[in-house]
């Protein structure tokens, strides 16, 4: 029997190419160099199951045509780098990988989140420099969480995760805003209070950390308004996506003072991240490192295999996006 031809635009874990290769007519890139976005458009005319990641960009302009590939077993919950509506239209059925993230990404955001209350960022640096003289009573103080209030922006998945982990280690008050009701049994023991309005929630939070699917109406949903309400010794965690921050905006409220700091595991326009944003000390930046974990991303990877396995089956997929 002729097995499906399937392309991963990326290196996989190994575990999950191994699987693939052996299930179906599988092509690697054991380069791992990022593909076109010419590239990808011409894949969708050579293979059966085209599988992208965030870090591709599949523009409604490679979805014209009739193509060969009927599926975009997308490895990642996010799929603003999709235009959805033009590959459904084109008769693509497109999936992600909810839900296998949750807890390493919400592990992130405390990592951020610690990692700049205590200037671990700084003291690295300077260490690393060989500027440490030694210990001293004011010596690079930072602030302490216990006590502190943390809003969330996004009470989803890994929202709720972020914030249970906040309340459970430090004691952190939570309030929250969300478009829809949160259950009340996810939010149980917290004593989370959900706000009105964004703007609620960013003034009365000491820390603020956002969760919400990038691209559309949340494009630079946090404006330079927005970074004002944080405050001067206000911080911001991002864990989400780049572009749910106006990063020129932020890069004015960190220099200038209107912001106290930013934690930032995802920038606008990744790889590219602004020389003035990697000059500041009052960040702390990682390279997307959310789900970066050997457990998760074989998670993923099996995750976005089980779709594929279903749709060829003739099944309807476990994770379709809609």
């Amino acid at each position: 029997m002729t097995k499906h031809k399937i392309l991963l635009t990326r290196r996989w874990p190994e575990a999950v190419e191994k699987r693939l290769s052996a299930d179906y007519d599988a092509t690697l890139n054991t380069d791992d160099v990022p593909m076109t976005v010419a590239a990808i458009g011409a894949a969708l005319n050579d293979y059966d199951a085209v599988c992208p990641t965030v870090s591709d960009k599949l523009p409604a302009a490679i979805f014209t045509g009739n193509h060969r590939a009927r599926i975009l077993g997308n490895f990642g919950v996010g799929f603003n780098h999709i235009d959805i509506a033009a590959a459904q239209g084109a008769g693509l059925t497109v999936t992600n990988t909810p839900g296998v993230l949750t807890d390493c990404t919400a592990d992130t955001a405390l990592t951020l989140m610690l990692m700049l209350a205590r200037r671990a960022g700084e003291g690295e640096r300077e260490l690393r420099a060989g500027n440490w003289t030694g210990w001293r009573p004011t010596h690079m103080m930072g602030t302490r969480l216990r006590g502190k209030t943390l809003g969330i922006i996004g009470m989803g998945r890994i929202g709720i995760a972020t914030a249970k982990r906040a309340h459970a280690a430090f004691g952190m008050k939570v309030v929250y805003f969300n478009l829809v009701d949160v259950p009340e049994d996810l939010v149980a023991g917290m004593e989370a209070r959900r706000l009105d309005t964004i703007e609620d929630v960013l003034k009365a939070s000491d820390v603020v950390s956002l969760h919400v699917p990038g691209g559309g109406e949340n494009t630079h949903l946090i404006s330079a308004e927005r970074l004002a309400l944080i405050g001067p010794n206000g911080m911001l965690i991002n864990s989400a996506r780049g572009d749910v921050i106006d990063q020129k905006a932020l890069i004015d409220a960190l220099k200038t003072g209107k912001l106290g700091g930013a934690g930032l595991d995802v920038f606008e326009g990744e790889p590219d991240v602004p020389a003035e944003l990697i000059a500041l000390e009052n960040t702390v930046l990682l390279p997307h490192l959310g789900s970066a974990t050997t457990e998760t991303r074989e998670d993923m990877g099996h995750m976005v295999a089980d779709n594929l396995d279903a749709f060829f089956s003739g099944k309807p997929v476990p994770n379709p996006v809609s």
